[in-house]
C-alpha cells in the first residue's frame, strides 16, 4: 500500500495517525508493505519508522540532509548566522 504522506502534510494534516493507522490495517495482511511515498523532509523518514513503515522513497534533496539528523541546534543555529553574514557581505553590504 502506498500513502502520500507528504502530500497529506501539504494540507495541513499530520500524516503519522493516517500512517499509524494503515500499518495497524496492514498487520492481518504478512505480505502487506506499507510505503510512505512523497517524504519532505528529514523528520518525515524518523516519522516513518516510527510508525512502523517498511517502505519509504526518498529524493536526493532529502537523502542529503541526512546528515543533519541529530545535529546541535546551536551550532547550525551559528552556522546558519554565519552563512547569512558571509552571504551580506559578499553582496555588498556592511554589517555595524
Amino acid at each position: 500500500m502506498s500513502v502520500f504522506a507528504g502530500r497529506v502534510a501539504d494540507t495541513g494534516v499530520d500524516p503519522v495517525p493516517v500512517m499509524t493507522e494503515a500499518v495497524s490495517r496492514l498487520s492481518s495482511l504478512p505480505k502487506a508493505e506499507l510505503l510512505w511515498a512523497s517524504p519532505r523532509e528529514v523528520l518525515n523518514i524518523a516519522q516513518a519508522e516510527a510508525c512502523g513503515c517498511h517502505i519509504i522513497t526518498a529524493t536526493p534533496d532529502v537523502l542529503a540532509k541526512l546528515p543533519l539528523f541529530g545535529k546541535d541546534l546551536h551550532q547550525y543555529s551559528l552556522e546558519t548566522v554565519k552563512m547569512f553574514h558571509d552571504d551580506a557581505r559578499a553582496a555588498g553590504f556592511k554589517i555595524v
